[in-house]
């Protein structure tokens, strides 16, 4: 199975970026690779999202938008997702449904570093079709 670029943010706050190749959404539990060569197993529990990303440095400078993007076509729900913690994100979906343990959801932001993101529900405040 190859491996995805991941960064975890979790509800505290914590961060771990590295790389995994066991993420199942139905799993209670995977696997990161650090760039150092740790392994850590995180619990999907106490996730608040895991960002699929296309670089594990991203850009510090680029700040990320919550609009889509005009003439671009946008495959799936558009939704707006409210964190616990205040954050937004804006994207799109096509598996969000409020009794399961996360969905993915896809930028808003094309240009954006993140490619997709696994929202953990129970860590979201408010989910709203846009």
């Amino acid at each position: 199975m190859p491996q995805s670029q991941v960064v975890v943010r979790y509800r505290d706050g914590r961060i771990v970026k590295g790389a995994t190749s066991n993420f199942v959404p139905a799993r209670d539990a995977f696997h990161v690779q650090t760039p150092e060569g740790a392994t850590a197993e995180i619990q999907r529990a106490e996730l608040k999202a895991l960002f699929f990303v296309r670089d594990l440095a991203g850009d510090p400078k680029r700040a990320d938008t919550n609009e889509f993007c005009p003439g671009r076509s946008a495959p799936g729900r558009k939704i707006r997702v409210e964190f616990d913690d205040g954050e937004v994100l804006v994207g799109t979906t096509q598996g969000y449904q409020p009794d399961r343990p996360g969905f993915f959801l896809f930028p808003a932001d094309a240009a954006s570093n993140n490619e997709r993101c696994f929202v953990v529900t129970a860590a979201t405040r408010r989910v709203e079709p846009l």
